[in-house]
């Protein structure tokens, strides 16, 4: 359930993460982007052919969902070092090492692992350049890296109960836009992923993208939801008003409600052997 709302109204700093781990809204968050991806994640990763014996790496694991089944796929004898910049939400277990680590300015080990994989973090890191490249070099020749990220500029809505409704969701969208932007995110960095990977060096670069219809029971809009409450402050300061983020949240709860997803690009590269 969303916690209360606080009056003060603050966007994050430019280069600062938009969805702070240490918010009272971090599990929900983990909790509605392991719902709405991990099987998108998961079903790609298992195309690599990841099994017992493997050394990977989860870049901003956030509450582990991933990390955990990856520590099931590599055992017996593999490993898995989980990191984040705040990283007391992933779990501990046999086979997986937590550590907290910044991907911009901590080092990586050359050639440490078979595979890489980061959901929804290179979108938020202005340096999102020299991060590919640093995880180029961390990769054994023909080694994998996986990467699932979103253009959230398309989002459009199909049906709602009525305008009021309608016009609020795509003001709080739009809103969201401007927020990510400001702390010096690309929120439409997805569709530009795959060209990015290529120019850094990496080799069989071949994105997916997926696209979902979202009803109030979906969790991809929950996690729209929750961005309402997580975000609520950041919303208001890029000029979304109180009766626009009513709305949005009465939108995203009735049973009338559709909308298609933003496009989800799952992409896949590997380090030249």
């Amino acid at each position: 359930m969303p916690v209360a709302e606080s009056a003060t109204l603050t966007s994050p700093p430019e280069g600062a993460y938009v969805f702070d781990n240490d918010s009272p809204h971090a599990n929900e968050l983990h909790r509605c982007l392991g719902a709405a991806h991990d099987g998108i994640t998961t079903a790609r990763l298992a195309q690599t052919g990841v099994g017992p014996g493997w050394d990977c790496l989860e870049v901003g694991a956030g509450g582990g969902s991933v990390a955990l089944w990856l520590a099931e796929r590599v055992a017996p004898g593999g490993t898995v070092l989980a990191t984040d910049l705040k990283p007391e939400h992933i779990p501990a277990r046999a086979g997986l090492t937590v550590r907290r680590h910044d991907v911009v300015h901590d080092p990586l080990p050359e050639a440490g692992f078979d595979l890489i994989h980061f959901r929804l973090v290179l979108t938020h890191l202005p340096q999102r350049r020299v991060v590919l490249g640093t995880l180029l070099r961390a990769l054994r020749p023909g080694g994998w890296l996986q990467l699932e990220e979103f253009d959230i500029d398309y989002a459009p809505v199909l049906l709602a109960p009525d305008r009021r409704t309608r016009e609020g969701y795509e003001a709080c969208q739009a809103a969201k836009g401007r927020v990510l932007r400001a702390a010096g995110a690309d929120p439409s960095w997805g569709r530009k992923s795959a060209e990015d990977l290529r120019a850094a060096g990496f080799t069989d670069v071949e994105p997916v993208p997926h696209l979902m219809p979202w009803t109030a029971d979906s969790p991809g809009l929950q996690l729209q939801l929750h961005h309402t409450y997580h975000l609520r402050e950041a919303l208001l300061e890029q000029g979304l008003t109180d009766d626009q983020l009513l709305a949005a949240r009465e939108a995203m709860t009735h049973p009338a409600f559709r909308a298609a997803s933003s496009v989800l690009y799952c992409v896949q590269a590997r380090r030249p052997a």
